[in-house]
């Protein structure tokens, strides 16, 4: 019985800990941002990195996912006979959940994996344990960047996803489907507020902060040598992954209780 229980208490206890370090290490980053001085440089180059890596996959997934979305829905919503709401639904839905979940984990997996090894790879090294010798904290000078950066990134990366899959969706909808432009705009503006279009940014910022705080932890935590910095890797997009839909989840419930639908 004894075995059995710390069996299972094991696990419980150790996803418990690493939780509580990932908030401590939330607020250091947090408390660190508004110290001097702030690593300018570093947050260009770090900003510059992650969209160079970011861009292109994001706005080639955007396409299909636009265009996914208004197949599916321009589909369902011909059955039930309301084919003047193709724009709206298709439209909200990117807007509302599709934006910031795809810039989310593309941000997650090619960004936070590149942020974990790179952290990763200077823990083995001995480099944090040398800089933090030396008194230079490596939250302010390399965490901090690193998290405001994927924050900026993800923010502008979920305007992108935005404007290319409502493009893809009207296209498809509109030349495959053979839907009515006017229509599909007119029920756009009849239902969208700008709201929305703020939640979208918000979530994108939130996500890019969980994000850049979990794969920052991971990258300054690995089990030891560099087969410890490839699980710490594939640790970090694992956990983003989970909390981002969590994360989701609940930005959506709040929105949803403090705006109210546009006409209700």
């Amino acid at each position: 019985m004894g075995v059995t229980r710390n069996s299972v208490l094991s696990p419980v206890n150790g996803a418990l800990t690493q939780a509580g370090n990932i908030v401590e290490l939330f607020v250091d980053v947090v408390r660190n941002t508004f110290r001097r001085p702030f690593q300018f440089r570093e947050f260009i180059e770090q900003a510059w990195f992650i969209a160079s890596v970011t861009i292109l996959p994001t706005a080639l997934v955007a396409i299909p996912f636009g265009a996914v979305v208004s197949l599916q829905t321009g589909s369902l919503i011909k059955q039930l006979g309301a084919e003047s709401f193709t724009g709206a639904a298709s439209v909200l839905a990117v807007i509302q959940q599709g934006s910031p979940l795809v810039t989310a984990l593309l941000v997650a997996g090619a960004a936070g994996s590149a942020v974990t090894a790179d952290l990763g790879s200077r823990t083995i090294r001995e480099e944090i344990d040398a800089m933090e010798v030396l008194g230079i904290n490596p939250i302010q000078r390399l965490v901090v960047p690193r998290v405001l950066a994927m924050v900026l990134i993800a923010v502008l990366l979920n305007g992108l996803v935005s404007v290319v899959g409502i493009a893809g969706g009207y296209f498809f909808n509109v030349v495959l489907q053979g839907g009515n432009p006017g229509a599909y705009i007119s029920s756009f503006s009849a239902f969208a507020q700008l709201p929305d279009i703020w939640s979208g940014e918000i979530k994108a910022a939130v996500f890019g902060v969980i994000a850049g705080v979990i794969s920052a932890y991971k990258g300054l935590h690995p089990s030891g040598g560099p087969k410890g910095v490839g699980e710490a890797v594939n640790q970090a997009v694992v956990i983003t992954f989970l909390l981002l839909f969590f994360a989701n989840l609940i930005l959506t419930m709040v929105y949803l209780q403090i705006v109210p639908a546009k006409g209700s």
